[in-house]
């Protein structure tokens, strides 16, 4: 078992899960609760000690500007808000990163409670030119994205879900992860489009972009958006929608934290009621009948209320596969998922449920705590040959990843319909930059326990991307140079990759909000 610093201001949760691509469930074997405690603290431990272990992080620990830019936020910011110094345990929950590489050690740590107390951050930060990172669900896996050695700005205490009926609309806080947004608008019967799996967090999912199980009916989570409450870098808070901002706005929808802090988001909420769906996990020898059965559901299957998430996973000396059915509604059409259902099992959690049980149905904390990348690799669709090219690569590379320490080496397939960027204006967001077609954003994610395994992690996640794209490529598709997803991509992704033709346009409306390039200061796609 391990140890998640949860969400909750209180502190630590057991077993909580944070989340990545859902993967096969391991069972812990018995040797008891007592065992699986020790492992958890050691666990943490682990994870403490290597993000302290860096001499040029402790050098930048000490550096006078970030403790004294810490002692000013301290006296300036309101009783809603609290800075925490180096190993309270606070703290270290908001340093916390679900991939330990991800993670750093902050000079301090500041949790702010209203939109004003964030300007007021702001303002002291560009005035002392000290480096902070914003953490929502901290879930990035690109190192200093969402972390830093300065100032780490954590959002947990934006917390709220307020819905609207008369709008239609929910106003949700960016310090919340989806597993707490599903539960609080669960009782009222609505939903908005969000996160498939738990432990995920709302900002930087839906600054990214935002694919769901919802995404077929209603598109991205950005096209969803109809208001942002903004802290500009200059410390100002202000409202954008789409008549108040335009451009504001159309930048937000895709481009990051490039142009403030957003507290809060206002999003289109739907009907919701039960759904149909769960995790089942196969053994490695009946990998060419998924694939099958997921080429003839992504060319035949138009329900846009039924999706799938099938995940190809080397972990344990092993291949295998995990997969997530999901319907919107409590009993599929007869023949959608037949051929998945009949696919001998090793495990099988499918049943109506609540959307919020579906998305718990994938134990996603699985790797939690150990080093990790994403990469992606967009397709047009999902052909016999690109399967088989993945099913290649898990083999390939489990073995030799796990000689470098991998604990889990995996690749998302994510077939959606190809109408799913039809369901916004061409040019409404900054992601995604075209929308002629939809793109099917493959993930691959390699989890590791050393950090003198991270080039070669990196590395491989690189080669097999170049891979995967080139037999794409083969196939007929134009993708040698397809917007990648931003949220999945690697740290070195050039920006025209995941902008476009967007990104001119991009750089001038952070130009217009941000003059003197305080957002600068933190990490992220940086445009």
């Amino acid at each position: 078992m391990l140890i998640y610093l949860g969400n909750a201001v209180s502190g630590f949760t057991i077993p909580g899960p944070p989340s990545s691509s859902p993967y096969p469930f391991i069972p812990p074997p018995p040797q008891g609760r007592r065992m699986r405690r020790v492992a958890a603290v050691v666990t943490l431990f682990t994870y403490l000690a290597g993000i302290y272990a860096s001499p040029a992080i402790q050098q930048e620990r000490r550096d006078a500007n970030s403790t004294s830019t810490c002692q000013q936020i301290e006296d300036a910011i309101s009783s809603a808000s609290a800075l925490w110094w180096p190993l309270s345990v606070n703290y270290i929950k908001d340093v916390y990163h679900w991939a330990s590489s991800s993670a750093d050690v902050a000079a301090c740590s500041v949790e702010p409670g209203s939109a004003e107390d964030v300007g007021k951050i702001l303002q002291i930060l560009a005035a002392n030119k000290t480096p902070f990172a914003i953490k929502g669900g901290g879930h990035s896996s690109n190192p200093g994205y969402s972390s830093t050695t300065g100032v780490q700005i954590a959002m947990y205490r934006f917390s709220g879900v307020k819905y609207d009926a008369t709008s239609q609309t929910a106003e949700i806080g960016a310090g919340l992860i989806w597993d707490d947004v599903y539960a609080a608008l669960e009782p009222l019967g609505v939903n908005v489009v969000g996160g498939r799996v738990t432990g995920v967090g709302v900002a930087g999912f839906t600054l990214g972009g935002g694919y769901s199980w919802l995404t077929n009916q209603y598109g991205l989570t950005v096209d969803n958006v109809v208001g942002y409450e903004l802290v500009l870098p200059s410390g100002d808070v202000t409202q954008v929608t789409q008549a108040s901002n335009p451009d504001l706005f159309f930048a937000l929808k895709g481009g990051y934290n490039n142009f403030g802090i957003v507290t809060k988001f206002i999003m289109k909420a739907y009907p919701q009621g039960q759904v149909w769906g769960g995790l089942i996990t196969i053994l490695g020898d009946h990998l060419d009948e998924v694939g099958n059965a997921t080429i003839k559901f992504a060319n035949e299957v138009s329900d846009p209320k039924a999706a799938i998430l099938p995940t190809y996973n080397f972990v344990v000396g092993a291949a295998g596969m995990s997969l997530l059915l999901f319907y919107d509604g409590p009993t599929p059409p007869a023949g959608i998922f037949d051929d998945f259902l009949a696919i001998p099992h090793f495990t099988k959690d499918i049943s109506t449920r609540s959307f919020t049980s579906l998305v718990h149905a994938a134990p996603a904390n699985a790797t939690s705590l150990t080093r990790g990348i994403f990469n992606t690799v967009p397709v047009l669709e999902y052909t016999p040959t690109i399967l088989d090219a993945v099913v290649n690569e898990t083999k390939f590379w489990g073995p030799r990843l796990s000689l470098a320490s991998a604990a889990f080496v995996s690749f998302d397939v994510e077939p959606f319909l190809n109408n799913i960027f039809t369901h916004a204006d061409a040019s409404s967001a900054a992601y995604p930059p075209s929308r002629a077609r939809g793109l099917m954003p493959t993930n691959i994610y390699f989890a590791w326990l050393l950090g003198i395994s991270d080039d070669i992690m990196h590395d491989a996640a690189r080669q097999s991307a170049a891979h995967l794209t080139q037999v794409a490529i083969n196939e007929g598709q134009d993708v040698a140079n397809a917007p990648m997803y931003g949220n999945y991509a690697i740290y070195d992704t050039p920006l025209e990759r995941i902008f476009g033709d967007n990104l001119p346009k991009l750089k001038a409306v952070k130009a217009q909000v941000d003059p003197n390039n305080v957002m600068a200061l933190a990490g992220g796609w940086k445009v």
